[in-house]
């Protein structure tokens, strides 16, 4: 009786069935050759172990059942997180962009944190942000911020604009949210806008609250911290004054990471932040792409294969020798 029980732990229905069957043959078998045949107790041996093997059966085909709607919402969950968090082009213009999440809940593709870049006329604009919060609220706030801002990156000449935009939006999302969640009062984004002109050899950057971007050139990793930073999208002003433009230089060669505060809120087992500055010496820079799966490894290694809050990476390099440095036609 114990084989058809232990095949329903590890093998799908039919093969349980199998293996009850087979199970009565050798009972009959073993019942034969002690010579219980024309016992009473073969019809009590049988019936016992029909009863197992059915209920082992049964339970087995409920545990399919179930596994096969797990596999089916899942599927349509992440084709859904897929829609909301488009993955990047590898290339923008003469930009190289590689990107990243890491969702702290299992099994999800997207959490609270956010990435998207747009290509308008001969500018890159990329959004990177955070949501206060976490499960579907956050998914939900973060939507919203996505869908605003691939609308409103075409619609707007300079970056405070686009930003002002944007915290319309973020406001008008969350008055729509209060009916129903009273604590939407309390939600709101950190967001770092950037903004890559071809023609120039500059990045310039709106934040709204959000962690400072890193820059890499000839060796050197700095942050480019911002002198007046923006309240975080839902608690800042309307219009363009609310969000102070920042530039800095970006030359060919250089790469810019944008991240969230799951980088450098990342602990290990003693409690011990990420040390950010102090381990983007020993990350592998040149490549977009390598260079964040260099820091998934790291990381990984520092806390662990689970992190305790959602992780978006932006890496943007301009290769040496770009005609991005080149001057735009007049």
């Amino acid at each position: 009786m114990a084989a058809p029980t232990c095949t329903a732990a590890l093998a799908r229905t039919p093969v349980t069935v199998a293996m009850a069957l087979i199970a009565s043959a050798a009972l009959v078998l073993v019942d034969w050759h002690d010579g219980l045949l024309r016992s009473a107790l073969l019809p009590i041996h049988i019936g016992a172990l029909l009863t197992v093997s059915g209920c082992a059966v049964v339970a087995r085909a409920l545990h399919d059942r179930d596994l096969r709607e797990l596999t089916q919402v899942r599927a349509v969950s992440e084709a859904a997180q897929r829609v909301v968090l488009r993955p990047l082009p590898r290339t923008l213009g003469s930009l190289r962009i590689a990107s990243m999440y890491r969702a702290a809940t299992a099994h999800a593709l997207v959490g609270g944190d956010l990435y998207a870049a747009a290509r308008t006329g001969r500018t890159t604009r990329i959004l990177i942000g955070d949501v206060r919060g976490k499960g579907l609220p956050a998914v939900e706030d973060a939507s919203a911020l996505l869908g605003a801002f691939r609308e409103a990156a075409h619609a707007h000449g300079t970056l405070p604009e686009l930003a002002a935009a944007l915290e319309r939006s973020v406001r008008r999302h969350l008055a729509e949210t209060a009916e129903r969640d009273p604590d939407s009062a309390e939600r709101f984004i950190t967001a770092l806008l950037a903004e890559l002109p071809d023609g120039e050899e500059t990045v310039r950057i709106v934040s709204c609250g959000h962690p400072p971007p890193l820059l890499r050139r000839r060796g050197r990793v700095s942050l480019l911290r911002v002198s007046r930073p923006a309240p975080p999208l839902g608690l800042a002003g309307s219009t363009t004054d609310a969000f102070p433009l920042h530039a800095f230089a970006f030359v060919p060669g250089d790469t810019l990471l944008l991240y969230t505060d799951g980088l450098v809120e990342a602990r290990d087992s003693s409690g011990t932040f990420y040390p950010v500055l102090e381990r983007a010496a020993t990350w592998a820079w040149r490549c977009p792409q390598h260079l964040l799966q260099h820091i998934s490894r790291d990381l990984g290694g520092h806390a662990g294969p689970r992190l305790d809050d959602d992780l978006a990476l932006v890496a943007v390099h301009c290769p040496a020798g770009s005609s991005r440095h080149l001057k735009a036609p007049a």
